[in-house]
């Protein structure tokens, strides 16, 4: 039998949710099946930060979809580090990029896609999107896109 990850955050009570992102908040495990090529999506509907700019809360939902390769994301500790941008000043694109970015780095996926979906303010929604194919899902690249479609079309069903 496999040895079980130690994780910080699931099944304990935590005095608080944190209070500034760090990367450090996000914990993985191994994934259970590297030899095939699948997605993972998550998806926040409650995530808020705050304009740098006015100090208004900025309200919007977040898509991750990951193809695993070794590691992959444990959803509570990626909920606390949702949360704790809740009183992070950041504009929207910077949010988005700076989410990527701490996932891209502890888990190594063969792909990852970030997508922001912030609500309307002054007229605008702002949507940045952002994916990157890493050297081991380049040989899948088009499977992996052909299931990305999939998702995209199956996802507002479900």
């Amino acid at each position: 039998m496999a040895k079980q990850p130690v994780f910080k955050q699931l099944g304990t009570k935590l005095p608080g949710f944190p209070q500034a992102p760090s990367r450090d908040i996000l914990e993985t495990f191994n994934n259970q099946h590297p030899d095939l090529l699948y997605l993972v999506p998550l998806v926040c509907t409650e995530f808020t930060a705050i304009c740098p700019i006015t100090g208004q809360p900025d309200f919007g939902s977040f898509e991750i979809v990951y193809a695993p390769n070794i590691k992959m994301v444990e959803s509570k500790s990626l909920k606390l580090y949702l949360f704790s941008f809740r009183n992070h000043g950041a504009f929207h694109e910077d949010v988005t990029n700076r989410i990527f970015k701490d996932l891209w780095k502890i888990t190594q996926p063969k792909f990852m896609r970030v997508i922001g979906n912030f609500n309307v303010r002054g007229g605008i929604a702002i949507k940045p999107l952002v994916q990157k194919f890493s050297p081991h899902g380049r040989k899948s690249r088009q499977e992996i896109l052909d299931m990305l479609a999939g998702w995209d079309a199956a996802k507002n069903n479900l």
